[in-house]
């Protein structure tokens, strides 16, 4: 592990392995790094970050946002030394990715996204239904159905990595729900360069597959890979599959 310092002088820690052209992967809202833990030995030199509020990171009680969570990212980049990386982001990581595409393009080689979206007016949102599911007292339940198939699910009891830092404080819980919903980048993305692929499960009820289609359509000449039957942990139910496609496309 190492720690970089944010503008503001926030202390982020992230988790650089292996050797080579570097991937830089990025988690969902109120997640560390070890949300890629299924995956990550799937490619060669990957590098890791704790989000501000979650893991080893410093949790400051202030407004959090996803451009500021890719500034946090360059930040990562440069105590590394790295001045040009491909990006991965899945969920709230897609979001963060897209602002580091769209306010670095000299950083970003390729680009991915996974089970994402544009976020504001344009976005297609959850059903009202899996809104209130997620206020339920069995809420982390709810959220496993939504990231992994039933089939999955009985053949993988977990623990899974994916339903948040179960040690981030209330505020910092917050602020990433603010962060994920306030997001807007429909306006800046077709100002992405970096070559792109969008990726996305045909069954997220968490982040419709309609967002893919949105996403493509604005991003200019990306291109789309949805896995049938797939749900919002695509990556990880669908691996080897789904790490294939990444490492074509990066290669």
């Amino acid at each position: 592990m190492i720690v970089a310092h944010a503008p503001d002088g926030t202390p982020l820690a992230a988790q650089p392995e292996g050797t080579g052209r570097p991937l830089v992967l990025l988690a969902g809202q109120a997640n560390d790094h070890t949300w890629w833990d299924a995956v990550r030995d799937d490619f060669p030199c990957t590098v890791t970050v704790d989000y501000r509020g979650t893991g080893a990171s410093g949790k400051p009680d202030a407004p959090y946002s996803t451009p500021l969570f890719a500034d946090d990212v360059i930040a990562v980049l440069d105590e590394l030394g790295i001045e040009r990386a491909d990006v991965y982001g899945t969920s709230m990581g897609g979001r963060v990715a897209q602002w580091i595409a769209i306010r670095y393009p000299e950083r970003v080689r390729r680009l991915v996204l996974g089970c994402t979206s544009p976020g504001g007016p344009h976005a297609v949102e959850r059903s009202a239904e899996v809104r209130r599911a997620l206020m339920r007292p069995d809420a982390r339940e709810t959220l496993a159905d939504l990231m992994y198939t039933p089939a999955w699910r009985a053949t993988h009891p977990g623990p899974y990595r994916t339903l948040g830092d179960p040690a981030m404080p209330p505020h910092a819980r917050r602020h990433h729900l603010r962060a994920s919903d306030q997001h807007d980048a429909w306006d800046a993305l077709p100002r992405i360069s970096a070559p792109t692929l969008i990726l996305h499960g045909d069954d997220d009820g968490l982040a419709p597959v309609a967002n893919a289609t949105l996403l493509a359509e604005r991003i200019p000449d990306a291109r789309v890979h949805v896995l049938p039957g797939a749900r919002h942990g695509y990556f990880e139910e669908c691996r080897p599959h789904a790490s294939e496609l990444v490492r074509d496309f990066l290669a």
